[in-house]
């Protein structure tokens, strides 16, 4: 891909990879992953932007082509959040449009709750702003498989075998319902998820999506989510993992938020719909710039 800069930057507790794909007139877009502990896709479909504005990704401490250090009191939300300005501030960026997914929404919503300056818009992408009811929505969603795949889920976690194949193959069966349909998972998403930095994820989040322990067990922004005072779009699919009933209450929170499911998705839109999603955000961010005074 033409007009691609990679890079690392340092920030609290070691340097992060970034790449910004295209160098187009718009304002950025800079987009936040999930996980925690998972990394920027290579093939984001975002990416196509990058002939309209800059496309910028980084991969979090701790996580991809980042540095990985193995303290955990640099696992916080707040060490993330401040990550997240070093980035910002490092890249000059005056002005930015934030997409996160999934725990990414946990991050932009936490950073936009500081009310920084320059940012022009938030889209929020299969989000997870409240724990405990992310925790309750898979466990109603497991309710709908059988009683073996149930029980299988239910004794790995109560006898912490999560790592057996039993787990695993319970695990992949629920993630292609309800992270990515596509079957077979592409090839990059399935090294993604090899790949994936499971001390960050078991500290901050736990051994599974069913189960919160970590450190985000308490995360709930929804009694501040009508402090954030930029355009926001909350988007999901709608088998997603980040239910649409979910989704659509965190849009209510927000003022004058809009709300918009991917009918043919899960958790992975970008995987799953790629033309649709692109549209979507561009759509979005095109109509955030075209507001009068903007």
């Amino acid at each position: 891909m033409d007009n691609v800069k990679e890079g690392f930057i340092p920030v609290t507790g070691g340097n992060v990879w970034y790449r910004i794909t295209g160098n187009g007139p718009g304002i950025p877009l800079l987009i936040l992953h999930g996980g925690p502990g998972s990394k920027s896709s290579t093939s984001d479909p975002l990416r196509q932007l990058g002939s309209e504005r800059p496309v910028i990704h980084y991969d979090q401490l701790g996580s991809g082509k980042s540095d990985r250090p193995t303290d955990t009191a640099l696992w916080t939300v707040e060490r993330f959040v401040e990550e997240l300005g070093q980035v910002i501030q490092a890249l000059q960026l005056e002005e930015v449009h934030l997409l996160g997914h999934s725990w990414g929404t946990m991050l932009a919503a936490t950073y936009l709750l500081k009310q920084p300056k320059g940012v022009r818009s938030v889209m929020f992408s299969g989000p997870a702003l409240d724990a405990q009811r992310w925790e309750q929505d898979q466990r109603r969603y497991l309710k709908q498989f059988p009683q073996d795949f149930q029980e299988t889920i239910e004794r790995s976690e109560r006898e912490g075998t999560t790592d057996s194949a039993d787990y695993q193959e319970a695990m992949t069966a629920y993630y292609k319902r309800h992270m990515c349909r596509v079957d077979p998972w592409p090839e990059e998403m399935v090294e993604d998820m090899k790949g994936m930095n499971h001390q960050v994820y078991n500290f901050m989040w736990g051994a599974s999506e069913f189960t919160v322990t970590g450190t985000l067990k308490h995360f709930d922004a929804t009694t501040r989510l009508h402090e954030i005072k930029v355009p926001a779009l909350f988007t999901c699919g709608r088998f997603d993992e980040a239910t649409p009933e979910a989704t659509e209450y965190y849009a209510s929170l927000v003022p004058d938020a809009e709300f918009h499911v991917f009918e043919n998705s899960s958790h992975m839109p970008g995987v799953e719909e790629p033309e649709a999603y692109v549209e979507k955000v561009r759509e979005w961010i095109n109509q955030q710039e075209m507001k009068p005074g903007a």
